[in-house]
């Protein structure tokens, strides 16, 4: 168990919602109304009082908006824990917190059971969360170091395994079985030639217009939500 400063108003409010539980401590950095507050002393939570400064320095720059928490947060998962599901998303070489955060938020949104980030040795989850606007916290998330050795896991487990590519087939040409595994790779340098020859099958999406590509986290909730 580890601790994290989360910051935003969003992101406060969906977990006083959703993860009272997972509270340590709230801190203000502005005065509220009396109905808001009424809301988080119910929390039954100890309310910290900041000055700007304080709480700029907490959110080490970010746009805090007044509302900071200090929160537990459950660590990693393992690859075992999600050999049960039918839908992963693998995220091969993908470091950008921001991108990972947006990532899972659209995995979430659109069904996928976990997402496994390969080719890495370790992950900011501060800054994951935020990104996620919280989904993180409901997204089993695991780090795994060699990309090859989860790929051959995964078939072992049943999973048919997909790399996203641009000279693959088109998505909305595929049908999908009920235990898949979606591979994506970061913008510049995409999956590995010896990781895409391992899948099963390489897909794309194909757009109206000619275009170099998309964003990792806008290809990501397209292919997630036609795999689904």
């Amino acid at each position: 168990m580890s601790l994290m400063i989360l910051y935003g108003k969003q992101i406060f409010f969906y977990i006083a919602k959703n993860y009272p539980d997972l509270i340590e401590e709230i801190y203000l950095a502005k005065e509220v109304d009396k109905k808001i507050f009424s809301t988080i002393t119910k929390l039954n939570k100890k309310i910290i009082k900041l000055d700007p400064m304080k709480a700029q320095s907490m959110a080490r720059g970010g746009n805090h908006q007044g509302f900071l928490l200090k929160t537990s947060f459950i660590e990693f998962a393992e690859v075992k824990d999600l050999k049960k599901e039918d839908f992963l998303l693998v995220l091969v070489g993908i470091t950008d917190v921001g991108n990972i955060g947006a990532i899972i938020r659209s995995a979430y949104a659109f069904g996928v059971d976990g997402v496994i980030v390969s080719g890495v040795s370790s992950l900011a989850l501060e800054g994951v969360v935020r990104a996620s606007s919280g989904s993180a916290l409901a997204m089993p998330i695991v780090i795994f170091k060699d990309t090859a050795t989860l790929v051959n896991e995964l078939k072992q487990t049943g999973f048919k395994t997909y790399a996203a590519d641009m000279i693959g087939e088109d998505v909305r040409e595929i049908s999908f079985g009920s235990k898949k595994a979606l591979f994506l790779g970061s913008e510049g340098a995409g999956i590995p030639n010896r990781i895409l020859k391992m899948c099963d099958q390489k897909l794309k999406i194909v757009m109206e217009r000619e275009f170099d590509s998309l964003n990792v986290s806008a290809a990501a909730a397209i292919l997630c939500d036609r795999m689904r």
